[in-house]
């Protein structure tokens, strides 16, 4: 009999994972709130170089992320994520050494690039059996909210006792936490999934790009995480001229985060269960249009501010949290790993214009060039998003195939199509696997294993 939950091997990989990677997050996060108020100390402070170093690692991140996935295919998934984190280690102490606003940019250059994110969630799914792998992802998905949100809390308060050089040595101790946790707790595995499900395919990401639906996902990020870079370039500034001392930062993210999670949960649970995912989404992008245009018109009052600080956490996390599940009902079958690959680099690359545009805007215009620039990109994925469909929800899977020659692939293919609750199909004889996009509560899996024994029985 199959277990109905994760055994506890998954559980210690999935520990392990969600910890290594949250780490990792929480240290490329931890001085988005406090360096545009401590970054000042620099000799060569301007709020063009602020945003540069916020939005740095994206630049790395966006270039290296697909690559790095590839490389863990090639070599092993540890020794990608072992050199990933000390890759992101070197890059903390450069940023720390640093006596200039210019060292801290290259130093956090470094730090993205230690890119593992595909890495990780292949060694996930290496070390997951299928029906408990989104299980494993889920974990570590929670892990990567979870240090967002511990960014935000506890930066202003380590910041104002060690200062931004004293944040980039607790990064680099984070780091070496994870090489740690790779090592003493991650345990050895010995599966390996299809590449596909988790992992780009080169000859793949060309037709992906050309995909409408997905194309507008990938827009949808990189819009969303270069709104949050280009903000938090002003953002703890406004707070300050507002009334709230650099050090009582958490005190608003706090309650504001948490009271986002009370509104947003529910919101997520009714509309899902209506299959509304994308008109939720809409909402939320309207949360953020409005957050960002009363802080424009009400700069100087801070409850205000704090008003509008927790709507707008309200949509992104809403947001943040429905990107994973609309992606995987647009992604064709077998290319999964391709559509999160793009997913994931246009979300870094949104990251790196954010802040270089945020830190530019507010060197020439002030914090309300930045807003309009937010707000007018805003606007437009509001505007683009109206061609997005909303599909059924769907699940992925792939099925050995040894046997069923090149010749027949086609013919299976559309025989597999044809029956109850398979929506998309690609056959790979090469591979020896199908990959399934199905419905479940229509999909008949003895039927379906009884087509393809037929395919192999005729070779």
């Amino acid at each position: 009999m199959k277990q109905s939950g994760l055994n506890r091997t998954e559980k210690k990989a999935a520990f392990a994972l969600a910890s290594v990677f949250g780490l990792r997050m929480l240290g490329l996060f931890l001085i988005m709130p406090v360096i545009a108020i401590y970054g000042q100390a620099y000799p060569d402070y301007t709020p063009f170089l602020v945003g540069i170093a916020i939005g740095a690692y994206g630049l790395t991140q966006a270039f290296l992320q697909i690559p790095m996935g590839w490389l863990s295919d090639r070599i092993g998934r540890r020794p990608v994520i072992f050199a990933g984190l000390f890759i992101f280690a070197l890059g903390s102490v450069v940023a720390a050494l640093a006596d200039t606003m210019t060292g801290v940019i290259v130093g956090r250059v470094l730090q993205g690039a230690g890119a593992i994110a595909g890495a990780v969630l292949a060694l996930a799914a290496d070390s997951a059996r299928d029906d408990q792998r989104p299980k494993v992802m889920a974990v570590i998905g929670m892990g990567i909210g979870l240090s967002f949100v511990l960014a935000l809390i506890i930066a202003p308060i380590l910041g104002e006792h060690v200062g931004m050089s004293g944040l980039f040595w607790f990064t680099a101790v984070l780091a070496l936490g994870g090489m740690v946790l790779m090592w003493k707790v991650m345990p050895a595995t010995h599966q390996k999934v299809p590449s596909r499900d988790v992992l780009p395919v080169p000859k793949e990401i060309g037709r992906l790009l050309q995909d409408g639906q997905l194309g507008r996902l990938n827009f949808g990020v990189f819009v969303l995480h270069l709104v949050l870079t280009a903000w938090f370039v002003t953002l703890p500034l406004q707070l300050v001229d507002a009334g709230l001392a650099a050090q009582h930062h958490s005190w608003m993210y706090l309650p504001t985060l948490i009271l986002s999670f009370v509104v947003m949960v529910p919101m997520m649970i009714f509309l899902v269960r209506r299959k509304q995912q994308v008109l939720g989404m809409r909402l939320a992008m309207g949360m953020l249009i409005i957050s960002l245009s009363v802080i424009a018109l009400f700069t100087d009052q801070l409850w205000t501010i704090v008003l509008s600080v927790w709507i707008f956490f309200i949509g992104f996390n809403y947001l943040e949290a429905s990107f994973p599940a609309l992606l995987t009902q647009h992604a064709p079958a077998g290319s999964k790993g391709s559509a999160s690959g793009l997913f994931t680099t246009c979300q870094f690359a949104g990251a790196f214009i954010g802040g270089v545009a945020g830190g530019y805007l507010y060197q020439q215009g002030g914090a309300s060039a930045v807003m309009l620039f937010a707000i007018a990109l805003l606007v437009l994925w509001v505007l683009l998003s109206h061609g997005l469909r909303q599909v059924a929800a769907t699940t992925r899977m792939a099925l050995p195939i040894p046997g069923v020659p090149q010749a027949m692939a086609s013919a299976l293919a559309s025989d597999l199509i044809a029956a109850p609750g398979v929506e998309e199909a690609i056959v790979l004889p090469d591979e020896g696997t199908t990959y399934l996009k199905i419905k479940r509560d229509e999909y008949d899996a003895a039927a379906i294993q009884a087509l393809i024994a037929r395919y192999q029985n005729n070779h």
